[in-house]
């Protein structure tokens, strides 16, 4: 069987961009592949957080993946930080990674702005840690959106130069996992941009903790324009928020987005937002309740993420082990 690998950073709460681009993916591929999923802490401070972030953020996010449906027992579920093989493949990776490659990093530029002389090493060469996190496993499928599929192709090219470098056929070819209709969710506030757990105003996004209550508020709120809902898609392009609320009440239900808008054609945005908070609450609402149970117990939280991080080193330590003989490493 396939492996297939899988990393999300533990900033905050998940929210539904996360969970329709990429959790409810995780959850369908756990019937077709062997998953390994990881809460990528050593990604998460290449920012800066504070310790209690951290560790509160990590809880959160392993609660939130195991209310989704994420099942520990059949998989692994673990943190990055608690598996050595991540670094150590990662050090070799930095020394086979180029400077020009890493130059052309869009996400690097777009993270660090005009400020990039101030940012972290770590943010630089983020996308060497990722190619390790990936290879630690041989894993051979990744789930990717849009903005990551430059990452990918780069964990390819260290890969394959690891491979000429020193005369092996070691780490193989990864291959991108695309859902067929991938959900891109923007926020509430304004449709141009993604929704995100780092946008200061939380009206922007739905959490997957949120009551539904806090559901209905967000919704109610949420910017839209006051035209009726029009009969096509194309009619939609120069109305974002229109388009976004509609896009996510397609994906919410699992329905095409143009049966989405003729079943609206001609209503006003008071009965979308309407249905679509039914909708979410109906899907959204018990993912919270039971993530909350879960972190109330953190005892528990912890051993899952212990025991996934002893299966995750069974495989990624003979594997980087290896990677480290190949190297010249004397073990």
């Amino acid at each position: 069987m396939q492996r297939v690998f899988s990393g999300i950073q533990p900033t905050g709460t998940p929210q539904l961009g996360n969970y329709l681009g990429a959790i409810r993916n995780w959850v369908a591929l756990q019937q077709r592949y062997d998953c390994v999923f990881c809460l990528v802490d050593l990604h998460a401070i290449t920012v800066s957080r504070t310790p209690a972030q951290l560790r509160g953020d990590t809880l959160t996010q392993a609660a939130c993946l195991l209310a989704s449906g994420i099942d520990p027992e059949k998989h692994i579920l673990y943190n990055q930080s608690a598996v050595s093989a991540h670094t150590r493949l990662a050090w070799i990776f930095n020394c086979v990674t180029r400077l020009g490659w890493l130059n052309r990093m869009t996400q690097f530029k777009e993270k660090a702005g005009k400020d990039r002389e101030n940012h972290s090493a770590g943010l630089y060469i983020y996308p060497s840690l990722m190619a390790a996190d990936i290879h630690a496993f041989k894993a051979t499928l990744v789930p990717v959106g849009d903005d990551q599929r430059q990452h990918l192709e780069l964990a390819n090219d260290i890969g394959e130069k690891f491979n000429h470098d020193y005369g092996v056929d070691f780490f193989p070819h990864i291959e991108g996992l695309i859902p067929a209709e991938a959900a891109r969710v923007m926020s509430l506030r304004d449709g141009t941009k993604k929704m995100s757990k780092s946008d200061i105003s939380a009206q922007s996004r739905i959490e997957l903790t949120d009551s539904a209550d806090e559901i209905r508020l967000k919704i109610r709120r949420a910017k839209t324009d006051s035209d009726a809902i029009p009969a096509t898609i194309a009619e939609l392009a120069e109305r974002p928020e229109a388009l976004n609320l509609l896009s996510i009440h397609a994906a919410i239900v699992g329905e095409k987005l143009e049966n989405v808008v003729a079943h609206f054609s001609g209503q006003g945005f008071g009965h979308v937002k309407s249905a679509l908070s039914d909708a979410l609450i109906e899907k959204i609402v018990p993912i919270g309740d039971e993530a909350r149970r879960l972190m109330n117990d953190e005892a528990y939280l912890v051993t899952v993420l212990r025991q996934g991080a002893e299966k995750a080193r069974s495989i990624a330590e003979p594997i980087v082990d290896e990677a480290e003989k190949i190297v010249g490493f004397i073990r």
